[in-house]
């Protein structure tokens, strides 16, 4: 990294900055209240004010193929990881779990109309209340819509409604984000379709969060179609997992950072599925490493107003159970761990110490801020540019640079104990050092300069 200070600068020493976050007993729901989009548009909080920290992992098909034991393991090594949120499918048949552990399916339909399995919704109950116990927040998706298999293609309209509208009903108490569709399309018939049964279920529950996930690198949100969709409180997206030059300046250029240049806001905007960690990348066809989310983490989260993100463990997503093989119905992904081994890799860690980067300064405060920044190796290379996000008010500068990337920091830095401190998003340790990343690989940066406001 080069430094262009407008004054004097000189290294000071740095002090350690401890983790924060809140104590692994501790349940934020009983002592904080209920979740609300704050009032600022840009962040989730409970009803006292505390920002919330959305970070998720994916067990799409846990709830439905996991025993108690093994949902409570999966629960207790995730909270110990410091997730504070479990992103699950509701609905069998799904292409990867077409039945749950028992053979049951989420449903049947008799002469037209749809009828809910209780014996099946017993069980998520059951898988709902453990990630309530645990502290956790509940992001269900009610119906996956991609291809033939799921149930929001295969079901009608009004079926769709009636299963949606069923689980709704069911879980409205519990502490949800509610996912609308799973891998829905938007172009302009399908827009419209899950506009209206969106309406149709949620207009009578004004305070519920909800959102939706569309397909990989799929942003419909600033159309103005969307706008007064009232009932659409989160802004869900996926940038998949692509592993090429598009899809990395997709991620910290693309339509999300378009939409996070805007001076106000109404709703999170949250990276519902950057790319997994071992699942094959589209290009390469070979694994995304922890290095790869991680990159695609940092800069999902300073592209737009920072919310959170949710993490993805290949083996996991899919409660895989036979080693050797893919996961069912997804050809290509890579041949996964079981989910037992695959709750070890080693992103899963990192994704902990992302938030204890991002509470270590008021994140909720920090928006877009590439004009403190002058890209180097980012004008030619995608996957090497810096992002970087401000809250100027509070003299607070964050920077992700990548592996190997260069970039010049447009800030009066001047002698202060703490003004730069170095963050080593692998182990999760602050580091004092100079004004170049301690070493080539990815680095984090917390910046305060003089005055506690920059000058681009």
């Amino acid at each position: 990294m080069n430094l262009r200070p407008r004054g004097a600068l000189v290294l000071a020493a740095l002090l350690a900055w401890p983790a924060a976050g809140p104590a692994a007993d501790d349940n934020p729901f009983d002592k904080h209240g209920r979740l609300r989009v704050a009032k600022s548009g840009t962040h989730l909080e409970h009803e006292d004010g505390t920002p919330f920290f959305f970070l998720a992992d994916t067990a799409w098909t846990g709830p439905a193929l996991s025993t108690v034991d093994e949902w409570e393991l999966y629960l207790a090594d995730r909270k110990k990881k410091g997730f504070t949120a479990i992103q699950f499918n509701c609905v069998s048949p799904w292409r990867t779990a077409p039945t749950d552990l028992n053979d049951r399916t989420s449903y049947e339909v008799r002469d037209g109309k749809l009828v809910p399995h209780e014996a099946f919704f017993e069980q998520l109950d059951a898988r709902l209340k453990a990630v309530r116990d645990a502290g956790l927040l509940a992001v269900p998706v009610l119906v996956w819509a991609h291809k033939k298999g799921d149930a929001g293609f295969d079901l009608t309209d009004e079926q769709v409604v009636t299963l949606v509208r069923f689980q709704v009903e069911r879980y409205k108490r519990e502490h949800c984000l509610f996912v609308l569709a799973g891998d829905a399309r938007y172009n302009q018939t399908d827009a419209e379709k899950w506009r209206t049964i969106g309406r149709a279920v949620f207009k009578d529950h004004p305070g519920l969060l909800v959102t939706t996930h569309p397909t990989g690198k799929n942003f419909p949100w600033a159309a103005k179609e969307w706008e007064d969709q009232a009932w659409l409180t989160v802004l869900g997206y996926q940038s998949g997992h692509g592993d090429d030059d598009a899809a990395a300046k997709w991620i910290h250029s693309g339509p999300v950072a378009e939409y996070g240049k805007r001076k106000t806001f109404t709703r999170p905007v949250i990276n519902l599925e950057p790319p997994y960690e071992d699942h094959n990348g589209y290009q390469s066809k070979k694994p995304h490493s922890a290095y790869s989310v991680r990159r695609a983490v940092y800069q999902s989260l300073l592209a737009a107003p920072v919310a959170g993100f949710t993490y993805g463990g290949h083996g996991v997503w899919s409660w895989h159970s036979k080693p050797g093989e893919e996961p069912t119905d997804h050809k290509g992904t890579g041949v996964a761990k079981v989910w037992k081994d695959a709750l070890a890799l080693p992103g899963a860690t990192q994704m902990g110490h992302v938030r204890t980067f991002f509470e270590s300064v008021r994140w909720a405060d920090l928006r877009p801020g590439q004009e403190y920044v002058e890209q180097n190796t980012g004008k030619d290379d995608p996957t090497k540019f810096v992002s970087c996000a401000a809250a100027p008010k509070q003299g607070v500068y964050v920077y992700y640079f990548p592996a190997g990337a260069k970039g010049t920091i447009l800030l009066h830095v001047v002698a202060a104990p703490g003004a730069v401190r170095w963050f080593n998003p692998r182990t999760g340790e602050w580091k004092a050092g100079g004004l170049e990343p301690p070493d080539a690989e990815d680095w984090a940066v917390v910046v305060r300069p003089a005055g506690g406001k920059g000058k681009p």
